[in-house]
């Protein structure tokens, strides 16, 4: 279904889905907590989608493959492109869906949703707590994946929040 001109100018004008979140942590935790692979399959995902495997690469030009145990018993997979590091502060990545081999994939359960978003992880010491941010936007996106995404916020909310209570979870009790 072609979308309307009206549609087609507000996904031309989409803003980021920003999400922020202090922790309970120093900053140095929090990086090894997003950088380490064996950490991240601790907490990365939605809620319900345990991490049945992961193999990092992190490095500018590197990459993070990994895959979830969906509900229903079947497997999900996505990966990173690491774009940037600036360690402690900052990770920049190109995020999508992906084969288990790490070959680029479609959502598999919304097949308009952007191919590839970046994502860009900000740390920011809090006293003895630090900030993480995460902004995420599609790029090389048609008009028609921008609008999903840009219709998504909820949805996206929804899942950082719970990705990010499993985070909070993971570092409580380290």
């Amino acid at each position: 279904m072609p979308l309307s001109s009206q549609t087609a100018a507000s996904a031309d004008a989409l803003e980021p889905f920003v999400i922020s979140r202090s922790f309970d942590a120093p900053r140095p935790l929090l990086w090894q907590a997003l950088t380490d692979p064996e950490r991240m399959a601790k907490w990365w995902g939605p809620k319900g989608f345990p991490v049945i495997a992961a193999k990092m690469d992190f490095r500018p030009g590197g990459s993070y493959l990994y895959g979830l145990r969906t509900p229903d018993g079947g497997a999900m997979w996505g990966r990173f492109i690491y774009e940037e590091i600036e360690e402690p502060a900052r990770i920049v990545v190109i995020t999508s869906f992906s084969d288990e081999k790490g070959g680029l994939a479609r959502h598999p359960m919304s097949p308009t949703w952007p191919l590839e978003t970046r994502s860009i992880f900000s740390l920011e010491d809090e006293g003895q707590r630090t900030k993480l941010t995460v902004s995420w936007l599609p790029i090389n996106a048609t008009d028609e994946e921008r609008a999903t995404f840009a219709g998504a916020r909820d949805g996206m909310q929804k899942g950082w929040d719970g990705t990010l209570d499993q985070l909070a979870d993971y570092l409580a009790g380290l």
